[in-house]
């Protein structure tokens, strides 16, 4: 179990630009992940490199991706190559005294390895279903599931949480010594996901209501992320 707790330390993960602010802590990554919206997955195709932005979600230890089935990024998942995916959740702005100690606060993690393929289609409702839920815990009980057309027009994958480091930046600005009488404001300016009013569909019949809680959702940490601590989506009710 103590081997589980973190990820092994690889050529392909070991944080060399600042090792400080590495993390190899598996509670810290997928905190990281869970909170997450997007992810951004590279690859190289023939010589061509591409990153492309995606939904997903974490099942698990795993990371769940999914493509239109006759895309270029169905094509690569499928052939077993290595591919990165790279999420990060921007916590505020540090703004210092000197140019050059503007920085943020962050938290970011990189995996990689290779995606396999979900071919049975309980697997596959599964793993959607925790796509939709990732994005508003519950969801996929308050809508219609993928029909069989919508499945065969999907392919799912599942990229092993394996090779993962994780680097952060927490605190204030690093201002030098000499700079900290200078006249200019010197602080933090936190950042965070959340709703604005929610916009009913037009089309959408009068008679159904809004999602209780719709209007509180955030994306937060409970506690600081620094103790691993689980991230979440406030949940709505359907």
């Amino acid at each position: 179990m103590e081997a589980r707790s973190s990820f092994p330390v690889t050529s392909r993960t070991e944080v060399h630009r600042r090792p400080a602010r590495a993390s190899y802590d598996r509670a810290v990554a997928y905190s990281i992940f869970d909170e997450a919206l997007v992810a951004h997955v590279a690859f190289s195709q023939d010589g061509q490199p591409f990153v492309l932005p995606t939904m997903f979600a974490r099942l698990d230890d795993r990371l769940v991706l999914h493509a239109a089935s006759k895309s270029r990024f169905a094509t690569h998942l499928g052939s077993g190559a290595s591919v990165c995916v790279s999420v990060t959740l921007l916590d505020g702005l540090v703004l210092a005294r000197s140019a050059m100690h503007h920085s943020a606060n962050y938290r970011s993690a990189v995996a990689f390895g290779s995606t396999v393929e979900l071919t049975a289609d309980a697997d596959k409702l599964v793993a959607l279903a925790r796509l939709v839920d990732h994005v508003l815990p519950g969801r996929s009980l308050a809508c219609r599931p993928p029909n069989a057309l919508e499945l065969k027009a999907t392919r799912v994958f599942v990229l092993p949480l394996e090779e993962v480091s994780v680097k952060r930046r927490l605190g204030g600005p690093l201002d030098d010594a000499e700079d900290l009488a200078l006249p200019y404001w010197a602080g933090i300016v936190p950042l965070a996901v959340r709703a604005g009013v929610p916009v009913p569909d037009p089309a959408q019949a009068p008679s159904v209501e809004e999602p209780s809680g719709l209007r509180a959702y955030e994306r937060r940490t409970v506690n600081d992320p620094a103790n691993g601590s689980a991230a979440v989506a406030r949940e709505v009710q359907p």
